[in-house]
């Protein structure tokens, strides 16, 4: 059957007809901020004081965007006679997001949990080498982190949380048969003493016998 002339034209002018209709939604960005996902990629953010400087997230990142220096310090004994220890202090840790591709392995990849994803996006620049964030700029964005969701409460147990109770149960019993230990030994002092104290003590000592010729 051979196409029916102006039909292609009809067809458009209908989804036209259909669209103009229909309310529209416009989104009044930047007055109004988007909702978004709670799992937005938006930026990485830096929580430096769990940082070891391990260089993990550098190495698994396929783009090869995350700078990293550091140098090691040594920390001297905690106690006399004790070894002297070094660690690892961070210099700086920057983040190229203009080769950023959002993966989020060095996020997964953080056996510390130094980096965390925030929803800001806005951090757009007119030039491509401040796209580049140092340590302080993503410390800022830490604050923006929002605060993960609520564990299941049908969900096991984090193996963690586990053994830290058990830990702490067993401090208790330990301090609580401690307590018990010394409550008993005091107690069982208190009788002798009480029998010393009504024991009669005579000031003049024990009475010596008379010798023949003494009154």
């Amino acid at each position: 059957m051979p196409p029916i002339p102006g039909a292609g034209l009809a067809k458009g002018l209908a989804v036209t007809l259909r669209t103009m209709t229909k309310r529209t939604v416009t989104a009044q960005y930047p007055d109004v901020q988007p909702e978004l996902p709670p799992r937005t990629r938006g930026v990485i953010g830096l929580f430096e004081e769990n940082c070891t400087v391990c260089m993990l997230c550098a190495r698994e990142c396929p783009d090869w965007c995350i700078y990293i220096d550091s140098h090691k310090e040594t920390v001297p004994a905690a106690a006399p006679g004790g070894r002297e220890r070094s660690r690892n202090v961070l210099d700086r840790f920057a983040i190229d997001f203009a080769l950023c591709m959002y993966c989020g392995i060095c996020i997964e990849v953080c056996p510390f949990d130094a980096l965390f994803w925030s929803p800001e996006f806005e951090y757009a620049e007119t030039d491509i080498h401040e796209l580049t964030h140092e340590r302080d700029k993503l410390r800022e964005w830490m604050w923006t982190v929002p605060e993960p969701p609520a564990l299941d409460p049908g969900a096991e147990e984090p193996k963690e949380i586990a053994a830290a109770r058990k830990t702490a149960e067993k401090l208790r019993a330990a301090q609580a048969a401690e307590e018990a230990e010394a409550a008993a030994t005091a107690q069982a002092g208190q009788p002798g003493q009480a029998a010393q104290a009504e024991r009669p003590t005579d000031a003049a000592g024990p009475e010596q016998p008379k010798q023949e010729g003494q009154e």
